[in-house]
């Protein structure tokens, strides 16, 4: 008699049925398999880092003295430490020289000697934008010298303009820098003529 295994079938059984049974257990694990394999996507805490141009200002380390960035857009939008939204433009860091620099946990004093400030540009509105740099607070008395640049991050981040300008004193407003954007993003009439935006006369 031949050897029938483990599950002989029984006489009303047929290959339909087998068949059958197999495509389900199949289906059955493919499910189980990519179920398994399904990860939700994690949206609780995200950053949406999304810019078109980054515009930085940066002076000495350590440095007390508060320098403001100030940034017009083509349609005469502005943004500073007043404003810090405005169209398109969002001033993501006031720095205040060595003000609110230092902060102490359990104790121990932590310091940030970096002075910066940044302005990002959240989309692309066509038109001439002018960077300007005012001396808000003089604490040293002495001049300051201050980086600008300007960064475009689409599709590959290239440096528009890196230039100093040096401040003499509370109230001095400079320009940095001019340029031009079109409705697609590309830049033209790079200068630095001298345009006011700002004069100081309200505190912080």
């Amino acid at each position: 008699m031949k050897d029938r295994g483990f599950f002989s079938p029984s006489e009303d059984q047929n290959p339909f049925t087998d068949v059958l049974f197999n495509a389900l257990l199949g289906f059955a694990f493919m499910f189980s398999v990519a179920f398994i394999m399904i990860r939700p996507e994690i949206t609780e805490g995200k950053v949406n880092p999304k810019a078109e141009f980054l515009i930085t200002a940066q002076w000495p380390d350590n440095h007390p003295d508060d320098i403001d960035l100030i940034v017009e857009d083509g349609t005469g939008n502005l943004v500073w430490f007043d404003t810090r939204e405005a169209g398109l433009m969002h001033l993501d860091r006031d720095d205040r020289g060595s003000l609110n620099d230092a902060l102490t946990v359990n104790g121990e004093r932590i310091e940030n000697p970096l002075n910066q400030e940044t302005v990002t540009l959240r989309g692309i509105a066509a038109g001439e934008y002018v960077v300007n740099l005012l001396h808000y607070r003089a604490i040293t008395g002495n001049p300051v010298p201050v980086k600008v640049k300007v960064e475009k991050l689409n599709p590959n981040v290239s440096v528009v303009f890196a230039g100093t300008n040096t401040l003499t004193g509370a109230g001095d407003e400079q320009t940095a820098v001019r340029f031009s954007l079109n409705a697609s993003g590309s830049v033209s009439n790079i200068y630095t003529r001298n345009k006011a935006l700002i004069r100081a006369a309200d505190k912080k």
